[in-house]
């Protein structure tokens, strides 16, 4: 058993620390709404802290799962931070989706204070989370990923150290490029089929079990279909993803038409109201005449 602390209780973080919870550590969770922490401590057990520091203080890992970059800055550097508690030979995993440069700028932070930071950024959604069937991409120093693998297979079914601190929000950023390009494939498919009068319901039941086959295919068509779309990682999640995508490609001299292609097609959702619809609502761009 080990002293946890988790920091952020958003859809991914809050049954995330719970499964740490289900595997015997002794887990403080901090979130910026202090109902919330309490609604876990309440469900869970442990115990929740006023600020990541107070979270913090004494744990031997501190995970964190925000919203972007400033918020990872303001729970780790920023006032009440973290990093002000967290003793040497501690290790912080962040899960957030956030910058390559920000995971590095707190990897030095970090080392400089002699503990340890991984980059762990996760794939697979709300559901993954609630499931504990995440996958989890890391960066950072092979001792520290040795000593924290363990608890994050506690909310894991696939979990690798891709490489020095930054290789895992690369890796996710991978990820999200290949997601976007297939969303929009599957969209233009089904949007052809219901065109075409098909079965989409059959359609899918053949073309899935072929190269055409995908996670996205399989989990998302027959809401996409029924024109449903509160379902997993919403739309202004997705562009802040796409957005450090075109940011470091422009860094590392990548050509990514497609995603900057695809990240526009959201935007047109966005104006028609679907900020917080799934994001396999790009069909409904295409059938919104």
């Amino acid at each position: 058993m080990a002293k946890v602390a988790f920091i952020g209780l958003g859809v991914m973080g809050y049954p995330m620390a719970g499964y740490l919870h289900k595997s015997g550590h002794d887990v403080t969770v901090y979130n910026r709404s202090g109902e919330k922490a309490e609604k876990w401590v309440a469900q869970y057990g442990g115990q929740s802290a006023p600020t990541p520091a107070q979270a913090a203080k004494e744990c031997q890992f501190v995970f964190a799962c925000v919203g972007n970059d400033d918020d990872l800055r303001s729970v780790t550097v920023g006032e009440g931070g973290a990093f002000e508690a967290m003793q040497p030979g501690s290790v912080f995993i962040d899960n957030t989706t956030a910058s390559a440069e920000i995971a590095r700028a707190l990897f030095s932070e970090a080392q400089s204070k002699g503990f340890g930071f991984l980059d762990a950024p996760v794939s697979g959604g709300q559901a993954g989370a609630e499931n504990g069937a995440l996958s989890v991409m890391v960066g950072g120093e092979q001792k520290d990923f040795e000593r924290a693998r363990p608890l994050i297979e506690s909310y894991a079914k696939m979990v690798d150290l891709m490489g020095d601190c930054g290789a895992g929000q690369l890796t996710k950023m991978v990820n999200q490029i290949c997601i976007a390009g297939l969303l929009q494939g599957l969209s233009e498919g089904i949007h052809f089929a219901q065109n075409a009068g098909l079965d989409v319901e059959k359609l899918v039941g053949v073309i899935s079990q072929g190269a055409a086959g995908s996670w996205q295919m399989s989990n998302r068509h027959k809401t996409m279909n029924a024109g449903e779309y509160n379902h997993g990682f919403a739309v202004e999640w997705i562009r802040k993803d796409l957005d450090i995508c075109l940011t470091e490609a422009r860094k590392n001299g990548s050509t990514l038409p497609v995603c900057a292609l695809v990240d526009q097609f959201y935007a047109e959702v966005q104006s028609m109201g679907g900020n917080r619809w799934d994001t396999s609502s790009l069909l409904a761009r295409l059938n919104k005449s």
